[in-house]
């Protein structure tokens, strides 16, 4: 799996620097998803599928 070099932040990241949030990177078959607090740490990665799946839940969330 390569490394992500491009990550984007959610446009709902707070105030400040907007750093209270997740950023994501797309990896061809995968997205990797990160702590925008502390990105030096862990990174997890998902199959793209699953995390469209996982979105999609996400916004039918009242």
């Amino acid at each position: 799996m390569s490394i992500p070099t491009s990550w984007k932040k959610s446009s709902f990241s707070g105030g400040g620097e907007g750093n209270d949030c997740v950023e994501v990177a797309d990896l061809d078959t995968h997205i990797a998803v990160r702590d925008s607090k502390v990105p030096q740490r862990a990174t997890l990665t998902f199959p793209a599928g699953s995390f469209t799946l996982f979105v999609n839940a996400l916004k039918k969330t009242p």
